[in-house]
């Protein structure tokens, strides 16, 4: 079946079809709640940190994650596997004051517990430990692990125990992987998918994906699926590399 069967079958929209769907649906989740809005809004949020002519403190300029909100906090693997809850999402990172992220994450903190309805003295609670914690993290003798509550270190044990087979479980259907196409997951065009296999295939995406379980570097790798995350505007292709007439390497 063709990308336009395919699209047409599913009723998933084309590639130039996409933007208007995704404003649609991103503005939909805005209007539900305050949180989903100051989430979703990224440049309304320095719109009103200009506006509000209010004087910041003046931090050293360094890589700061521009967009520092709860829902991309989490955990990540350093490259010992070392797991700890920190910023995951950097397609924002600029080089800027460090007060610009405190402030978007304490605003984040803020809207999701006036959405919750949650008493004022929680919020200003959760503000208190927001600063606390930071000043905390700048000491020398700063341990993280013993800071963690029971809460996050049920998620870091959880996020621990998780491999590629269980996110594959959730999103891949078949012995032979393929995305499950559908609200979540759109077919990507012919453009794109050559576009994909020449970067995934590629010499240092190849010695990336070699570097793993030790394979070696001439082993040959082959697109398997790919498909359009409705969920952002980003391409996914999740278990989407493997050696060509292996069983493991994906």
């Amino acid at each position: 079946m063709s990308v336009k069967d395919s699209v047409k079958a599913r009723g998933a929209p084309r590639p130039s079809e996409r933007g208007p769907i995704l404003t649609r649906t991103r503005n939909l989740k805005m209007a539900r709640s305050a949180h989903a809005y100051v989430r979703g809004n990224t440049v309304r949020f320095y719109e009103w940190l200009d506006a509000s002519g209010c004087r910041l403190p003046a931090g050293p300029s360094i890589w700061i994650c521009g967009d520092c909100h709860l829902g991309n906090l989490g955990p990540l693997a350093d490259a010992r596997g070392r797991v700890d809850i920190q910023i995951r999402d950097l397609d924002q990172t600029v080089i800027g004051n460090p007060a610009h992220d405190l402030i978007r994450l304490g605003l984040s903190l803020a809207s999701a517990a006036r959405g919750s309805d949650l008493p004022g003295v929680v919020n200003a609670r959760m503000i208190e430990g927001l600063i606390e914690g930071y000043e905390a993290a700048l000491a020398e003798d700063f341990d993280a692990k013993s800071r963690h509550p029971p809460m996050i270190g049920a998620v870091l044990n959880q996020a621990a125990k998780r491999s590629w087979k269980h996110l594959a479980a959730e999103r891949l259907q078949g012995v032979e992987p393929r995305t499950t196409l559908g609200k979540r997951f759109w077919p990507v065009g012919r453009a794109e998918h050559r576009a994909l296999e020449e970067l995934c295939l590629g010499d240092r995406v190849s010695e990336l994906v070699t570097s793993l379980k030790s394979r070696d570097n001439g082993s040959e790798l082959r697109l398997l699926d790919a498909a359009y995350w409705m969920k952002g505007c980003k391409l996914a292709w999740p278990s989407a590399l493997r050696r060509a007439g292996g069983g493991r390497g994906r």
